[in-house]
């Protein structure tokens, strides 16, 4: 099911932009900020329904609301979209000599642009393994080393992951509107900048994670600002990267293969996934100092190496943002 959804939807998205229009990282990050209004929630109702009652109603819930989310598209798509989603992006379309552009070797141009986002991805890989210890190492940390009273109440552990999506909420506005006006002013940074920026917050994250575990070592359970504070900063590394992922996949792919392009792009969630799984299910053995340091140096060695690639993957853009 996420298939089907996620590399299409995405691509929706970016059909909605002239391949050279300076709104689509900003749109992106509006779209962002819409999935998030559900991963918000999310947490807060099934993770309630689950820990409290009992998890069928958990699972439950999160069956119904995605009927919610199939009705609405269902509801909206001629009013609001028009014909784009309906037919493959390009597939029947002609070139100058008659023959199908489906058929049509790619260019020079074409082919690393698609590099790119290859290489690009690779580094997203590094990103999610660490990014997505929210649901795992995490959690525990929460649940096992932080104060989580508040006037006598216990904050489940699972409300800490609402934290992120609440936080995309509040800044998705701002983010989408400082792309747009740095790119008016030619003050825009390149997409690998970008990305370096996202490893680079997402590492400062874990640098607060180190303390925090040395602190819980020292001296007993932590307040919750120590999380607060994380998923801040992992954030606004995930705006600097996620949502402009999704745009540089359809800026750069030629049109026939967005759909493609943008699978291997998410393609980096099942490979971070796996490596942050099998990392995460070291977390009860290993020094938790040691344990936060590890995606630390991940974060920031990655930023460093897509700093001295960065040079050459702007001239393979040849020319996009």
């Amino acid at each position: 099911g996420n298939g089907f959804f996620k590399p299409n939807i995405s691509t929706i998205v970016g059909q909605l932009y002239a391949p050279d229009d300076p709104r689509r990282d900003g749109a992106f990050t509006i779209f962002y900020m819409g999935i998030n209004l559900g991963a918000l929630f999310a947490p807060l109702i099934c993770g309630t329904l689950g820990e409290k009652y009992d998890w069928r109603y958990g699972f439950g819930a999160a069956g119904f609301g995605m009927l919610i989310g199939l009705f609405t598209y269902l509801h909206g798509q001629h009013k609001h979209l028009g014909d784009i989603g309906l037919k493959p992006a390009g597939g029947q379309k002609k070139a100058a000599d008659g023959t199908n552009i489906e058929n049509t070797p790619l260019t020079l141009v074409e082919k690393q642009r698609l590099a790119v986002i290859i290489i690009l991805t690779a580094f997203s890989v590094f990103f999610w393994s660490a990014f997505e210890q929210a649901g795992s190492s995490l959690t525990l940390f929460a649940d096992q080393s932080v104060n989580r009273q508040i006037f006598g109440w216990t904050v489940p552990a699972s409300y800490f992951q609402s934290l992120n999506p609440l936080f995309i909420m509040i800044l998705a506005p701002f983010f989408a509107n400082m792309w747009v006006n740095l790119s008016e002013r030619g003050l825009e940074p390149r997409t690998p900048v970008k990305f370096i920026y996202g490893l680079s917050f997402l590492g400062s994250g874990f640098v607060l994670m180190i303390l925090a575990a040395y602190m819980y070592k020292t001296s007993g359970a932590v307040s919750m600002l120590w999380m607060v504070a994380v998923y801040l900063l992992h954030t606004l590394g995930e705006l600097c990267l996620s949502p402009v992922g999704l745009s540089t996949v359809t800026k750069l792919s030629p049109l026939r293969f967005v759909s493609v392009m943008m699978g291997v792009w998410l393609g980096s969630s099942f490979l971070a996934n796996i490596v942050g799984g099998m990392f995460a299910g070291d977390y009860d053995n290993m020094n938790k100092v040691l344990f936060f340091t590890i995606p630390t140096c991940t974060a920031f060695g990655s930023a460093i190496i897509l700093w001295g690639l960065s040079g050459k993957l702007k001239k393979w853009m040849h020319g996009i943002h």
